[in-house]
């Protein structure tokens, strides 16, 4: 029974790992092998954690229907084993896949929802993903004001809690949202800053995540010569992450708020 428990989450961490360097069809066989041992432990609360994770890794295939499902199925577990973490980062998920299917209003109200649980639980972790998704969405409805308040709470929650993963993605979100606004400069700068504090911590964008960072960039570079987009990256990579953290976090540091 312990040797069972043991494998599976080894299974569950090995899939983890595939799915962050991008082996999704690795990642989805892990967990589906881990999927079987939990199920048969009756360890219900794992079940919905494994489905969750198989939810993601399906819906990055491109199988929104079967994902949705998955989250479906694992919030009905968490609901009813009473695990409120387990609801909020579920419904949290299905936000995301209502933003990436165009559905903001919805995606607004799973993501306004999952916060609140955050929130009512003390949840840095949860509450600082929960705002960094929430300033996405508002920054996609071209609201950047209300995007960079969102995200500069996040980024604040992340460095409390050392995460540099999700300083990261929060510094991405930024650097996504100076391209929209015709900030070539700040952008790559910041892009870059992500990128090196990525090679540090040995935290590679999925090619997914990668393909959409190079689109805001792309947008990034056609407002500047080769040269000028190339230095303004490096300025970034060589840049301390703390520089970067606190000029973010400074009132107005936004030269363009719309």
């Amino acid at each position: 029974m312990e040797d069972k428990r043991s494998i599976a989450i080894s299974l569950n961490a090995l899939a983890v790992f595939a799915r962050d360097k991008g082996d999704l069809t690795a990642s989805r066989a892990l967990i589906e092998e881990s999927l079987v041992l939990w199920k048969d432990l009756c360890d219900r609360l794992a079940v919905a954690r494994a489905l969750s994770n198989l939810a993601s890794v399906i819906n990055s295939q491109g199988n929104t229907a079967r994902a949705h499902a998955l989250y479906e199925e694992c919030l009905a577990i968490f609901r009813d084993v009473g695990d409120r973490t387990g609801i909020a980062w579920a419904l949290n998920h299905q936000g995301d896949m209502s933003r990436d299917q165009g559905d903001l209003a919805t995606a607004r109200s799973l993501y306004e929802q999952s916060l609140a649980t955050f929130r009512d639980l003390n949840d840095k972790w949860g509450i600082a993903g929960s705002l960094a998704d929430m300033g996405n969405l508002a920054r996609e409805r071209g609201d950047y004001s209300a995007s960079d308040t969102l995200y500069r709470e996040s980024l604040t929650l992340f460095q409390d809690l050392g995460y540099k993963r999700g300083i990261a993605r929060v510094l991405e979100s930024f650097a996504s949202s100076a391209a929209e606004q015709a900030q070539s400069e700040r952008a790559l700068r910041l892009a870059g800053v992500a990128a090196a504090l990525r090679q540090t911590i040995g935290a590679p964008l999925t090619p997914a995540e990668q393909a959409k960072i190079e689109q805001s960039l792309d947008q990034a570079r056609r407002g500047l010569t080769t040269t000028a987009s190339r230095t303004a990256w490096l300025e970034g990579w060589v840049m301390p992450i703390e520089i970067a953290i606190n000029e973010l976090l400074r009132p107005n540091s936004n030269p363009n708020p719309n």
